[in-house]
């Protein structure tokens, strides 16, 4: 390969010239030009990639904190659930997904309702953006999770989990961000000359796996003992199921919270530049206030009325966690279109909302086993309207480069009041709520009529670890009776004679009769009496 003053002389001599003065400066700068565009790639690469991992180490705060939120009897099974949401989740994005999503963009062909080309990743895409955004749909898939836990089948797990990051949320993603997508401020015509400004997803991963863990919820039923007793009796107060472990809980809300300055952050997509990097950084700051801010409101507040109820001074830790969570997800939308003071006084209603969206979920007798709806769906909700609500013009220009359509509270100050962009906030909450419910409803008919949806009354009540998973989580499980353990063992037994029947075949008589298990057996006695069985 020839240097650029081996061609330089060749076309104008090796004599010093003016011209070959500016021909050697020429291409000296373009391969300056060339460099800096080469960096600049791969630095917003390695910022893609670093960002997703931040975001994909959110799986891991999942897993404890819904580990820790239920009973222990059930662990494994939620933790096996937990792994599977990446695994599930990965072929249902990787096959049709992400086509969905932001296949075949386009902003000459105006707006799509789906995208249409990709699958299996195939013609070009970017891969690191492909990683963030399956992060995305991972983290989706594990807000249903938490909600229907300790009662529901693994095969409508299976199904779910690919069904909502291969379908469900890529039309979402399409709706927000695609440039095709109705709602996208990334359009070449936005809604109303505006679009949706929702930053990181609390409208499109957030309230959309809230709605669809609130469908399930309805659907599914509560879990067993939780508000009617054994005879459909409704208790006088529901009864408490968990959490068997407050520093599970407490260590997941702390991971979660530190995946989320991948979640928020790297939401900006590129960092080559100062703009990117005033975004990112900024982005990080509301990050921290929304989730301090909907801790503390969420701890206090609790405290304040149990003294009004009870006289007594207490201090609620899932209060505290939860409001955290919900503060984390109602600032994700506008977490780099508001200013710092807005995003904490984001964060203090979120913690008012997660309190009033939790006694409600309670007086409706919805059994949501570690209150995603309230944080995520209800969060969620809140966080894209208070985009519409408090969206600075700097702050926006910075982010979107755009000051047309702001914030209505600033619209106000203007001496306006334009509705456009609270508007837009509005009809996407609308969408998504629609679109999840009206989509997810049906597939989880179709499961309960499929008999793949709820587990066996006798397996709620032993546990899905000892029923479905090989024994228990920990050695001092305590959860399952023996007696509970003897009747799921000679209801398997029946089964399998009844099975044996049907298909023309007897048991031999020297079979063992099933393993009676005794009332003080200790737990490795009843995880191998249900093993055998």
């Amino acid at each position: 390969m020839s240097s650029a003053y081996e061609v330089c002389t060749s076309q104008h001599g090796s004599e010093l010239s003016v011209e070959l003065l500016q021909c050697v400066s020429d291409a000296a700068e373009s391969c300056n030009h060339q460099g800096r565009d080469d960096i600049s790639s791969g630095l917003n690469s390695f910022f893609l990639i670093y960002a997703g991992a931040l975001v994909f180490f959110m799986q891991v705060g999942f897993a404890m904190l819904c580990a820790g939120s239920i009973r222990e009897k059930n662990v494994k099974n939620v933790l096996l659930w937990n792994l599977l949401d990446s695994a599930g989740g990965a072929f249902g994005f990787w096959s049709v997904g992400y086509a969905f999503a932001y296949g075949g963009q386009d902003a000459s062909k105006g707006k799509t309702f789906i995208g249409n080309s990709g699958f299996f990743l195939t013609g070009d895409t970017d891969m690191e953006f492909w990683f963030f955004q399956y992060t995305f749909a991972c983290a989706l898939s594990s807000i249903v999770a938490g909600t229907i836990a300790e009662r529901t089948k693994m095969m409508a797990y299976l199904c779910y989990s690919i069904f909502l990051c291969g379908f469900v949320y890529p039309v979402c993603a399409h709706a927000f961000w695609s440039s095709n997508g109705f709602l996208s401020a990334f359009a070449a015509e936005p809604l109303w000359g505006s679009g949706v400004i929702d930053f990181a997803g609390s409208g499109p991963v957030h309230m959309c796996g809230g709605v669809a863990a609130l469908v399930m919820g309805i659907i599914l039923g509560p879990r067993r003992g939780r508000f009617y007793d054994d005879d459909g009796v409704e208790l006088d107060e529901p009864k408490a199921m968990g959490p068997h472990s407050v520093t599970l809980q407490n260590s997941g809300t702390f991971a979660l919270w530190f995946g989320w300055y991948g979640f928020n952050p790297g939401s900006s997509i590129f960092i080559s530049s100062a703009a990117y990097g005033d975004v990112s950084s900024l982005a990080a700051v509301n990050t921290t206030l929304g989730s301090a801010a909907g801790a503390l409101s969420g701890m206090f507040t609790s405290t304040i009325v149990d003294e009004r109820k009870s006289g007594v001074y207490t201090w609620d830790t899932t209060a505290a966690m939860n409001g955290c969570l919900t503060g984390l997800v109602a600032i994700t939308a506008g977490c780099a279109t508001v200013e710092p003071w807005a995003a904490f006084v984001i964060g203090i209603l979120a913690g008012w909302i997660y309190l009033a969206a939790s006694s409600l979920m309670l007086r409706l007798k919805i059994d949501d086993a570690v209150d995603a709806v309230p944080v995520h769906m209800f969060g969620g909700a809140w966080g894209v309207i208070a985009t519409g609500l408090f969206t600075s013009p700097r702050r926006l220009e910075t982010a979107f480069n755009t000051t047309e359509n702001v914030g209505w509270f600033y619209e106000w100050g203007r001496g306006s009041g334009n509705f456009t962009l609270l508007g837009c906030q509005l009809v996407s909450v609308l969408f998504v709520l629609g679109w999840s419910a009206c989509i997810f409803g049906p597939f989880c008919m179709v499961l309960k009529l499929l008999n793949w949806l709820r587990i066996d009354p006798l397996e709620e009540e032993v546990g899905m670890d000892i029923s479905r998973h090989k024994g228990p989580a920990y050695e001092s499980e305590g959860s399952a009776t023996a007696d509970a353990v003897a009747a799921l063992s000679a209801s398997r037994h029946d089964l399998l004679n009844i099975s044996h029947s049907m298909s023309g075949r007897k048991e031999k008589s020297s079979k063992k009769e099933p393993p009676q298990v005794e009332e003080q057996a200790d737990d490795s006695v009843k995880a191998g009496s249900v093993n055998a069985a």
